[in-house]
């Protein structure tokens, strides 16, 4: 267990004092700090506010140690969510309070008791709305499924449930996940943390806005196109796209696997490793799933990061076209890898990159549209269908088995591309999107630095690439474009690294922590 989780019973710190740990970067420089000065500690107001702007960690470590009730958590979290998201629409599906209360007043009874609880026990958390909660609503941001009801728990749900965790709603997501935008005609628009005008980004994009606002400790999300990163990087928080089968994902077909993953979303490093521990590991019911379990990631062993490779991959030699200040707002983020004695030097895969977009296309109108497919042979469910889902299912549609092949072999060359490149760098870094968060009405970026966009996703060309790839990608804050929107960039490590992620973002968050002390305006904090 990371160190930190135990970091309120082992100061002494007292029930003010401990609300003044809001994130983990303030809690490392205030308990020096309250040690020696609890008569100030004391002293200080403890606002109900105080409660959410704590790191899951400290939080989790509060209720174990009943610091804080489950109850008292509980009702600041709801307090602040009934104050916060009508003004972004992050979260959906939200349980009656009493119902919330009454499973947080389970999780004293059972700390009174003196039972074992798990890493979660007691924190709030809201699921993805592409993943079955048992008992709650779950649309998919269809109008198909707008009135459905899951009647079991995905297997990350178990977990989260398991790990002590109350479920209090869902997160918005767009139709069936498709497109880097929150917005669906079952709920509405997910409007972005920093600028209420523009978009939040997808399809986790409820996810990141509700971690952004503090309207909860910890988030989950899934990525195919971007979709863990995107909204991380528009909302200044951190997200992770894991190895395929690093988190095990059980569906209706578990034998030819799909390029979507399931990860965690956070606000800090340590507490995204934390929500890791707990979603990772190996499940029968996932037979590709790897049998590692979730226990190494529990804390971030320290290691020095001087003289580490770093490749930026930029716009892929002009393939994936960018807003202007994206690629300065990234530039000027490896500055910081820098100074911690890192080399940096441009990078540059020896493959086609069109190659690779057009076999994405085709990959994923297979994969996507065969699970669209029902609702699209229905003819009272096609005009409900979004445009971009009739495109994946008539993408698929037009393939053949050995088409499909074929682009699975592009994505192999692709990937041993990538893995050669590793050979020069230990770690690439790739923006997290093309452009800055745009107006929240607009479907998508029609062009991009006066280049036309073919397709709905072509916008997220530059992160699907990296999909292509297979390898972890960990989206962190890189700073504020020139209209104070966030941009973020990925840290991609080879197959199956993902502690080299968590290692390399542990080390820059500590030297730049953007996302502690660059909070959404309406938080109304410095």
């Amino acid at each position: 267990m990371d160190e930190r989780d135990a970091l309120p019973a082992q100061t002494g710190l007292d029930r003010r004092a401990l609300l003044q740990l809001t994130s983990g970067a303030a809690a490392s420089a205030a308990v020096g700090a309250m040690a020696t000065d609890s008569s100030a500690a004391a002293a200080a107001s403890a606002k109900t506010s105080d409660i959410v702007m704590m790191d899951a960690r400290a939080l989790a470590a509060a209720i174990r140690t009943r610091k804080l009730s489950a109850v008292e958590v509980m009702g600041a979290y709801l307090d602040h969510i009934e104050a916060i998201n009508p003004k972004v629409n992050a979260i959906v599906g939200l349980q009656p309070r009493e119902a919330s209360l009454a499973e947080a007043r389970k999780r004293d009874e059972q700390l009174a008791r003196g039972g074992p609880v798990g890493l979660l026990h007691g924190l709030p958390h809201a699921v993805k709305d592409l993943q079955p909660a048992k008992g709650l609503r779950f649309t998919q941001g269809s109008p198909i499924f707008r009135d459905t009801v899951a009647t079991t728990d995905s297997i990350m749900v178990e977990r989260l449930r398991a790990a002590g965790a109350v479920i209090v709603g869902k997160t918005n997501t767009p139709e069936f996940g498709l497109g880097s935008h929150t917005y669906n005609p079952v709920y509405g628009i997910t409007r972005n943390a920093y600028d209420q005008s523009k978009s939040a980004g997808g399809s986790s994009g409820g996810a990141a806005v509700a971690l952004a606002t503090r309207m909860l400790p910890l988030a989950d999300g899934s990525d195919y196109g971007g979709s863990l990163r995107n909204p991380a990087g528009w909302n200044n928080v951190f997200g992770f796209r894991t190895s395929a089968g690093r988190v095990p994902v059980h569906g209706k077909e578990d034998w030819l696997p799909s390029m979507g993953v399931t990860g965690p979303m956070a606000r800090n490093v340590g507490d995204l490793a934390l929500l890791l521990s707990v979603q990772a590991g190996f499940d029968p019911r996932a037979p590709l799933a790897m049998e590692s379990g979730g226990e190494q990631f529990r804390a971030i062993p320290k290691a020095g990061v001087k003289g580490k490779r770093i490749g930026f991959l930029g716009d892929f030699g002009g393939e994936t076209p960018c807003e202007p200040g994206v690629l300065e707002v990234c530039r000027a983020a490896l500055k910081t890898f820098e100074t911690l004695g890192c080399e940096v030097a441009d990078a540059r895969v020896d493959y086609p990159v069109e190659k690779v977009w057009q076999a994405f296309i085709r990959l994923r109108g297979w994969q996507q549209g065969g699970s669209l497919l029902e609702g699209y042979n229905d003819p009272a469910k096609r005009p409900l269908l979004k445009p971009e889902a009739i495109f994946e299912i008539e993408t698929g549609a037009k393939l053949s088995a050995f088409d499909a092949t074929a682009a699975s072999v592009v994505r192999t060359d692709w990937s041993q591309a990538v893995r050669r490149l590793f050979d020069r760098f230990d770690y690439l870094i790739a923006p997290t999107a093309q452009v800055f968060p745009f107006q929240a009405e607009l479907h998508w970026p029609q062009e991009i630095a006066g280049r036309k966009m073919a397709t709905y996703h072509e916008w997220m060309k530059g992160v699907c690439l990296i999909t292509m790839s297979g390898c972890p990608s960990l989206a962190c804050p890189a700073g504020l474009g020139p209209s104070g929107l966030p941009m973020g960039f990925q840290i991609i490590a080879p197959v199956h690294h993902e502690m080299d992620c968590l290692r390399l973002a542990a080390a820059y968050e500590t030297a730049a922590p953007l996302s502690a002390n660059r909070l959404p305006p309406m938080l109304g904090r410095a």
